[in-house]
């Protein structure tokens, strides 16, 4: 059973949390799970299914402005760092490791990065590199309007938002299919953080394409970077960036996956998060 509580903040914010109550940890693993971009946080099927397979002790959160969290406008990446931290202590939890897929792979870089004594490991799945001009960050995205408009500022990047529209051909035919199947339970997830309002989204582009607030050389747990070779959302380029800049990190590269479908690989990778915590 998913429990659901608010934890409130050292600032007096409020951040909307879920816990799949598994508190012995039997399969010696916490591990925080940070959403993409735009979802509620609310654990979905898979990732409680995955979990509980693993007797890992599964928490998630929703980032300022998602899901009933307060909004926070101006964070930058590495303030999620302070968020989960204040959370972990709120449920008792000392180490952790921490997952992130698409636009959660940042912050749960951040959290190894802010918090080095306490995070054992971290996996991200299909995230976002640091804006840089070391290699084409936009290259090979089907829609890069939103993060263009984001470079320029939170105010046009909500400008951008009032006539902003999905593109279909951001997602592969396997993503598609991963939306019809197991990932069904993602798909409406994202369609209720839409239709909260773009704030939560438009805080999270404005803070990838500006300074994150760390490096990633800072990053000393080891780290499971899991790329989807077809990806149109965040292409292949942002993983292997990362991989060259992080102090010690594995790339598994799915050839035939895109932004979705690379979500398969979830089980794996929290088997590497428990033998990382070792």
């Amino acid at each position: 059973m998913v429990v659901e509580r608010d934890v409130l903040l050292y600032d007096g914010r409020t951040l909307r949390t879920y816990d799949n109550g598994n508190t012995d940890a039997s399969g010696g693993l916490n591990l925080v799970w940070h959403h993409g971009s735009p979802q509620t946080g609310a654990l979905i099927e898979p990732l409680l299914s995955a979990a509980g397979e693993r007797g890992i002790r599964l928490v998630s959160y929703g980032r300022p402005g998602y899901g009933g969290s307060t909004p926070l406008p101006g964070r930058n990446v590495a303030s999620a760092a302070s968020d989960v931290a204040q959370l972990a202590d709120a449920l008792g939890i000392d180490r952790f490791a921490v997952m992130g897929a698409s636009g959660g792979g940042p912050h749960a870089l951040a959290c190894a990065a802010v918090l080095p004594g306490r995070v054992t490991g971290v996996a991200c799945l299909a995230g976002i590199a640091p804006h840089t001009e070391e290699f084409d960050w936009f290259g090979g995205m089907a829609s890069d309007e939103a993060l263009r408009a984001a470079l320029e500022g939170r105010a046009a990047r909500a400008r951008h938002a009032e006539s902003e529209e999905f593109d279909p051909t951001s997602f592969t035919s396997a993503d598609w299919a991963a939306l019809s199947g197991a990932w069904g339970s993602l798909g409406a997830d994202a369609e209720r953080a839409g239709a909260a309002g773009p704030g939560g989204l438009i805080d999270d582009d404005v803070a990838f394409a500006a300074p994150w607030g760390f490096d990633l050389e800072e990053v000393a747990a080891p780290v499971l970077l899991v790329q989807g070779g077809q990806d149109r959302v965040v292409p292949p380029a942002h993983a292997d960036w990362q991989h060259r800049h992080l102090r010690q990190s594995e790339l598994w590269l799915r050839p035939e996956d895109g932004h979705i479908s690379v979500l398969d690989a979830i089980p794996a990778a929290m088997d590497w998060l428990k033998a990382a915590a070792r």
